[in-house]
This record gives structure tokens, sequence and C-alpha cells, in this order.
């Protein structure tokens, strides 16, 4: 069980290192909002569908739900896959904003921290849910689950600076 209600500590170790990489990652893709119009964070100036806020609360949703993973492991799995659910967590959808999305990343965020700070072993793993992209029988670790946390953040972050670029020029790094 986590303790989310103890007193903020200051982390050491492998906690205060994936908190230190996952704080970066997080500004360089929220930067690239900085500046811009809710009509230009909900632009997709590229082929692709991917617009900047959309991005930001696809990270949000992942990394929600593999917190969820370390505290209770994986769901059960229930008929197909929610493939809508999965394309609509990349674009603002009818009554959320872009101010309520960021608002949804810092809950996250702070939760992401209470678990660092709570979790007893960060070796504590669960299996993974079947599926195609891991192999059967895997398990991950919080630890395990906090890096993939780390590199999905990094990923979408670098999407965000090509969209940010293909908007107005501007650049996260330069």
């Amino acid at each position: 069980m986590i303790d989310t209600q103890a007193a903020p500590q200051a982390l050491t170790g492998d906690r205060a290192d994936l908190q230190e990489a996952l704080a970066k990652q997080r500004f360089f893709l929220v930067n690239t909002l900085r500046g811009l119009s809710d009509e230009q964070v909900v632009s997709t100036p590229t082929v692709s569908e991917l617009c900047l806020v959309g991005l930001v609360k696809h990270v949000t949703a992942t990394e929600e739900s593999w917190l969820d993973f370390i505290e209770n492991g994986a769901p059960a799995q229930e008929g197909e896959p929610d493939y809508e659910g999965h394309a609509n967590s990349f674009r603002l959808l009818p009554g959320e904003t872009v101010a309520g999305v960021l608002a949804a990343y810092e809950r996250v965020a702070a939760r992401t921290t209470a678990l660092l700070a709570g979790l007893p072993d960060l070796d504590d793993s669960h299996p993974l849910p079947e599926a195609p992209w891991f192999e059967p029988g895997a398990r991950w670790s919080a630890r395990r689950v906090l890096l993939h946390i780390v590199a999905e953040t990094a990923q979408h972050s670098g999407h965000a600076d090509i969209i940010r670029e293909a908007i107005d020029g501007a650049k996260s790094m330069g």
C-alpha cells in the first residue's frame, strides 16, 4: 500500500533521479504550449493528427494508467480494446479546456511524486497485461514502469517540439 498521506519528504537515490528526469521531460512537453493561443495548441500543422494539448492529455492519461498499474496491477481485460478512447486521448474533446488538461497533468504529477515518496520498494512488481507488445509472462517493477513513463514523456515531448516548430518556428531547446 502506498502512503499518499505522509508528509512530503526529500527524495533520494533512484527516487530523486526518477523524479528529476520526469520533471525535466514534463517541462519540455508543457513548454511547447507557452505563448500560444487555444486555437494554436489544438492545431495540427503537420501531416500527423497530433496537436500540442492532445499530447499533454495523452501523456497525462498514460502516466495515470501506469500509476494505477504500480498500485493495483493490470486491470482485468474485458472485451475489445478501446481504440476510440485511445484516439480521443490525443485530442481536446467538447467540454474540455486547455487549462483543464494542464491542471489534470499537474494532479497526475503530484500523484507520481506522492507515489515515489510512499512506495515501500521500487522493486515491487506486477505481471504485465497480455498484449502483443509485451513478452508473455513478463513483470515490470515500479522502477521499470517509472522509467517507461520518463521515456513516454520524452518521446511525446519530441513530437510536441516538432509540432511547435511547425506552428511558429519556436523550439523548446534553442
